[in-house]
């Protein structure tokens, strides 16, 4: 199962998933973390539709091995996500704009998504793992 935690830069997608990932005994890639091991750090258009192909083909790969994967990352157009291709989403709209106007510039709200989170708790964690494990 591939979980794609995205919002704006801020938003505490980070938090979510580091709080998500011994709950669900789940892989976990952070978006920044894979940036710095390709050494790639183009915030382009095409830097970020090559960065969800890149979280993608981790993701996959965790999820042929059976495994739960959470990634979390900006992910900030519809072709972004449709390249990702999650099973789940959790939208972390906790924010208005982030620290990046570029990002803020290409960010589109995102349709069909599972979870939103608007504010940020110390029950979210818990509370979105325990309804996720109920269809596993």
């Amino acid at each position: 199962m591939k979980i794609l935690i995205m919002g704006l830069p801020g938003s505490g997608k980070t938090y979510l998933a580091e709080r998500m990932q011994p709950i669900l005994n789940a892989a976990w890639y952070n978006a920044d973390k894979v940036r710095e091991m390709a050494n790639d750090w183009d915030f382009s258009p095409e830097g970020r539709i090559r960065q969800s192909l890149r979280m993608k083909n981790l993701a996959d790969y965790e999820k042929s091995q059976g495994r739960i994967v959470i990634c979390d990352f900006v992910c900030p157009t519809a072709e972004t996500k449709k390249n990702f291709d999650p099973d789940i989403t959790i939208w972390m709209n906790t924010i208005k704009s982030g620290r990046y106007e570029d990002t803020n510039k290409m960010f589109e709200e995102p349709f069909n998504v599972d979870f939103k989170v608007t504010e940020m708790n110390n029950t979210n964690h818990e509370t979105i793992s325990k309804e996720i494990l109920k269809n596993v």
